[in-house]
């Protein structure tokens, strides 16, 4: 009896319907047409104003500053996050123990009320001296003849963020298996080599996720600014303009807009840093591999 003799008869499976999920499809359709429309239509949005303000010169150059915030404070946040990140794995307690406190502190409390502080630093310090206790001083800094607000809410929103990058980037670390790292020693690597050619690349399919997770909030987090305050950012902006045309929705539209234009560019960005890091990673087979695969075990079949 040959192999095609002895095989059962093909299936003719017929896939499983479900109607009642193109009625729920049809249903959100139709709600989504309807609120569309009804928005479309209702003078209350002052869609003119929309119109006016959307490609604004003073709109296009706060988004540009929501843009400097955001990196300015990601990069602050990264730098420090790594250096938390090493502190919380180091055998030294007290290195350790500082870690915690700052992430405990800094995720503990709102980041609303840390910008109100950091907008109050100028009061709380107004001047510093760096010197000799009873001494000569080497350095004065008088902080009421400067406005660096921008520079304080970088300062505020990266301070706070790297409490969470310094959890993102341990986990990333820690989820390389110990073996990695004692297979590169073996190898002659240096603590330094091991973490930039071994490690760091395997954790970095952990760490971008959240990462870029992190940086579409931190773009949406820098309106709390004004808390600082600075007002130059994109809701600052749209704000202040809708408090002066008493059409504040408008405008509201328009710094959701430019929110929405942005973060979708970075969602692609991190889509392609995500298929990057994750080469080498996905256990799915091609279908060339499946069709080579099948004719492999077709012939043993046929030898057997």
């Amino acid at each position: 009896m040959t192999a095609d003799e002895s095989a059962p008869p093909p299936i003719n499976a017929v896939p499983l319907r479900h109607p009642w999920r193109w009625v729920a499809a049809l249903v959100i359709i139709a709600l989504v047409t309807l609120f569309l429309w009804g928005a479309a239509t209702n003078p209350d949005y002052h869609w003119s104003a929309y119109r006016q303000y959307v490609f604004d010169k003073t709109v296009i150059t706060a988004a540009l500053r929501t843009l400097e915030l955001t990196v300015y404070s990601m990069v602050l946040a990264v730098l420090l996050g790594v250096t938390l990140a090493v502190m919380r794995l180091s055998p030294n307690s007290v290195l350790k123990s500082v870690a915690w406190v700052y992430i405990w502190i800094f995720r503990g409390t709102p980041v609303y009320v840390q910008l109100v502080f950091w907008g109050l630093f100028p009061v709380l310090y107004s001047h510093i001296q760096l010197g000799i206790p009873w001494g000569p001083t080497f350095f004065e800094l008088d902080l009421t003849n400067f406005s660096f607000y921008f520079l304080m809410a970088v300062i505020g929103l990266g301070l706070n963020e790297a409490a969470y990058m310094a959890e993102i980037i341990r986990a990333g670390i820690t989820s390389v298996p110990e073996g990695q790292t004692e297979a590169s020693t073996a190898l002659g690597m240096s603590w330094w080599m091991t973490m930039r050619r071994t490690i760091l690349p395997q954790a970095m399919r952990v760490i971008i996720p959240p990462t870029g997770n992190e940086v579409i909030s931190m773009l949406k987090t820098t309106s709390l600014v004004t808390a600082v305050p600075y007002s130059l950012e994109l809701y600052g902006r749209a704000h202040d303009i809708g408090i002066e045309l008493f059409q504040p929705i408008p405008l509201l539209l328009v710094a959701s807009t430019w929110y929405l234009a942005i973060t979708s560019v970075l969602m692609v960005g991190q889509y392609y840093l995500e298929r990057y890091f994750s080469r080498g990673a996905s256990r799915k087979l091609t279908t060339k591999q499946l069709e080579a695969l099948a004719q492999a075990q077709r012939g043993a079949e046929e030898h057997l």
